[in-house]
Parts: structure tokens; C-alpha cells; sequence
């Protein structure tokens, strides 16, 4: 039954995809170093041919397609990349238009760091209402820095060691890695390639060995693939590939992931790609079993009172009254734990996803400013720059006097998306960097217009 339901699931989803884009196509990317500056971004784009119109020539047919891409930084609006391609590819005769393989190709662009948005929009050549457009926020952080990390992972279809063509699009690091842009594998493709650099490794020390782990991870969360290796460093950056086969495992979404640690720091780096199978011969191994509910499928399961109390307690910036007023009368540990699953899931921006985006972002800020604005009385979180921290997030920018004549230290934080523009003043009126919040222009904060009274030294 639940193998039934789940390739229900995936058929009724490409069904609905198909229906919405209507024109078959599929991209993927990755990011990989450049310099310390940039990464270089690679966009893999994939056609369904025998979808596409198909025009007479002269002496033969062919089909054609555009596409654009569009980079635009968010920071000021501009585009690093604004341009579009036309794609044409000739076709023999009808037989074999209707068995063409899938029209593959790559693209790649050196990209600074910086947060942009990536908008993909493709359509066929003749039937302009054929079309397909998409828009999500990439972020650039270079992977050439001080210490070992690990690029982007980019799934093929398959990788050529022998025989590499150097003239093939697909050519790279001595390799010829065919992209697979529809990360779907099925029974008859259930070999997965996948392709993935290692940097700054020449910055270790001899006696600091590094291992590499690879796994696998099914919807349910469960580990189905597991190896680990020690790698051998001889250069500065080496390229890791690998093909994985699938045969075995059932239809589901799963996610890749290389881990890269060592044995002295006890630093690790790792890298994820989500991918999908159609694999209906094989049964689930626990097709009987009902996947867990609400609060006992997610983290807060194996909350103790002591974790379930501590979070909250650091939460209460972002809670309404009503919710802190319910949370202080629950006494049984299952009830805190139901509420907080229910707290961060209404705050979940994609809900039918394992992952909740607030929760991780909100786990994050707790733990810098408990790194950042803890003090010998204070753990970070009960400061006043840890509450503003967490309740709006990071400024967008910070002006420190730490030595002015006369004054004691102040910040001024600057939020430019907030009612506006708005600012945060704090100070260290004890001298034990207890930064006291003395005023703010954001509607509902203390105000105190004579605040630099308050920072004189007398």
C-alpha cells in the first residue's frame, strides 16, 4: 500500500509539473571554486526533445528552444548575467525524433560573492506558450579560503575516466561528466555519477589525516548508504567522483551527502544534493510501518524538559503572549515537546519539506549571539543585542565606537528592510560589555532622543 501511494505521489507530481511548466525541461547547478573572491557556477539544462516542436528544413528536421538566465544581485539590483541562447538541433527523420535523447547542456559563469537572484526561464522555439520559468535566491561564499572545504555536488549520468573527449561540452579535470539536470533515476539509469571538488587541503598539517564519508539518506530520514575513506592529499585540491548503484533501493527521494573530516581539529565540512528514484520492483523494507506524526517524527521527539525548557526560553522574542502564557502552564514533557513541533512549523515557509528554514536560521542566531554577547552575568540570549539579534535578525550594518573622546563605547545597528530603515543604539555604560539598548527608531522599541546624555564620561 505504501509503495502504491508513493508512486501515486510521483506520477500525480510530474502529471501537475507538466501541466504547470508545460514544457519539458529540467536544470539543475553547482557551484565550485574559483578564486577567493568567486565561485564558478554551472547550470545544467535538459530538453525533452520528442516535446518540442519540430520544423522541416531543406534537407532534414530539427527542433528548437530558448533560453534565458538572468543573475541579479540583491544587494543592488544589477545583473551579472542577463542573456539568452537559442538552441537548435537537427533531427534526421520523424522515427527518430520521437526516441531522441534529451537535449543536455552546460553553462558556467564566474560569479562573486554575494547573494543573488537565479531566474531560469526557457520555451519552445515555435509554441511560445511551451514554457518554463523559475526564480530562487543563490548565495555565493567562496570555497578558496584558509581551511578544507568541499564544492558544490554535481549529479551525471554518467562520468568518463577513459576516453574523455577534450573537445565535449562536458568536459572537465581530465573527465567527461555528463550532467543528469532532472535528478530523477530509475531502473533502467539506477547508476548514480556524481562529481564534487576538495580545496585547501595543502593547509593541513601532515599529522592532521582527513577522511572522506559518503551517505545516503532516504525521506524517512534513515541512513541507507554509509561508507567512509581516508583521502590521500597530494595537491591542493583534488576532484572526488563516484557512481553508486541504486538497483536495491525503492522509489523515494533521497539526498546525498559527502562529509569531509579530519582527525586532530575534529572539523568537518560536507556537501548535500537531493535526488530522486522511480524504482517500482522494489518494495519498501518496511512497507507495513506507519511513518511518525506530528512531534514524534521530527527532532523534538528525544527533547529532554531541560531542552525543550531552553529553547523556548530563547524563543520568546518571536512568540505571541498567548503562546508563552500556554507554554508556561504545560507540565507533561510529550506537551512541550507537541508544542514546540507546532510553534516552529506555523513559522515553517515550506511547510512540505523535512527541513523547517526558521527553526535552522533561528538555531544559528542563538548560538552567535551566545558566542558573541555573552557576558560574565549574561548568557548571550538574555543581552540586549542578543534580543535584538535574535527578534530581527543580523543588521545590515554595524558602526562600533569603541574610543570616542569622552563617551563611553556605542554600537549603531542599521536595519534598511524594516518600516523603512531603522536603527538600534547600545552601549556599554558598566565598562563589563553588557551593551545596554538606549535607544531606536523601530516603532514599539524605547525611544530616548538625549541618549548621548546618557554615554558622557563626567
Amino acid at each position: 500500500m505504501r509503495k502504491l501511494i508513493i508512486i501515486t505521489i510521483l506520477l500525480f507530481y510530474s502529471t501537475f509539473n507538466l501541466a504547470q511548466n508545460k514544457l519539458a525541461f529540467d536544470f539543475d547547478y553547482a557551484q565550485f571554486g574559483y578564486d577567493s573572491t568567486s565561485n564558478y557556477v554551472e547550470l545544467y539544462y535538459s530538453f525533452n526533445q520528442s516535446k518540442l516542436s519540430l520544423i522541416k528544413t531543406k534537407n532534414s528536421f530539427l527542433v528548437k528552444a530558448k533560453l534565458m538566465v538572468q543573475l541579479q544581485n540583491l544587494e543592488n539590483n544589477e545583473f551579472i548575467v542577463n542573456k539568452q541562447w537559442i538552441l537548435n538541433n537537427p533531427i534526421k527523420d520523424t522515427s527518430e525524433f520521437k526516441n531522441a535523447k534529451s537535449l543536455v547542456g552546460v553553462l558556467g559563469f564566474v560569479v562573486p560573492k554575494g547573494n543573488y537572484k537565479l531566474s531560469v526561464s526557457a520555451n519552445d522555439g515555435i509554441k511560445k506558450s511551451l514554457s518554463f520559468t523559475k526564480s530562487e535566491e543563490l548565495k555565493v561564499l567562496p570555497f578558496v579560503r584558509e581551511k578544507f572545504t568541499i564544492s558544490d555536488i554535481q549529479l551525471a549520468s554518467n562520468i568518463k575516466k577513459e576516453g574523455a573527449d577534450k573537445n565535449s561540452l562536458f568536459y572537465k579535470n581530465t573527465l567527461e561528466v555528463e550532467p543528469n539536470p532532472t535528478v530523477l533515476y530509475s531502473k533502467h539509469s539506477p547508476v548514480l555519477f556524481y562529481y564534487s571538488e576538495v580545496y585547501n587541503l595543502l593547509n593541513t598539517s601532515p599529522k592532521n589525516e582527513l577522511f572522506l564519508q559518503k551517505q545516503i539518506y532516504n525521506s524517512r530520514g534513515d541512513i541507507v548508504y554509509n561508507q567512509k575513506q581516508k583521502l590521500f592529499i597530494n595537491n591542493k585540491s583534488i576532484v572526488e567522483i563516484g557512481a553508486i548503484n541504486l538497483k536495491k533501493y525503492p522509489t523515494d527521494t533521497y539526498k546525498l551527502t559527502l562529509i569531509i573530516s579530519d582527525s586532530l581539529e575534529n572539523r568537518k565540512v560536507f556537501s548535500s544534493k537531493k535526488f530522486f528514484l522511480f524504482n517500482p520492483d522494489v518494495k519498501l523494507a518496511f512497507s507495513g510501518a506507519k511513518k511518525a506524526k506530528g512531534f514524534m517524527g521530527s527532532q523534538f521527539a528525544v527533547y529532554t524538559k531541560k531542552e525543550c525548557d531552553n529553547l523556548f526560553r530563547q524563543s520568546r522574542y518571536i512568540a505571541k503572549q498567548d503562546e508563552i502564557d500556554q507554554y508556561d502552564n504545560i507540565d507533561s514533557l510529550n506537551a512541550k515537546r507537541d508544542f514546540l513541533y507546532k510553534f516552529w512549523k506555523k513559522r515553517d515557509p515550506f511547510p512540505e519539506t523535512r527541513k523547517n528554514e526558521s527553526l535552522g536560521d533561528y538555531l544559528k542566531r542563538i548560538a552567535y549571539v551566545n558566542k558573541h554577547f555573552s557576558t560574565m552575568q549574561k548568557k548571550g540570549f538574555k543581552t540586549d543585542r542578543g534580543r535584538v539579534y535574535l527578534e530581527y535578525g543580523p543588521p545590515d550594518q554595524i558602526d562600533r565606537y569603541p574610543n570616542q573622546t569622552g563617551q563611553k563605547p556605542y554600537e549603531v545597528w542599521q536595519y534598511q528592510s524594516i518600516e523603512g530603515g531603522v536603527i538600534f543604539i547600545f552601549a556599554d555604560l558598566t565598562g563589563y560589555s553588557d551593551y545596554e539598548l538606549l535607544t531606536s527608531t523601530k516603532r514599539g522599541e524605547v525611544r530616548d532622543d538625549n541618549w548621548q546624555r546618557r554615554i558622557a564620561i563626567q
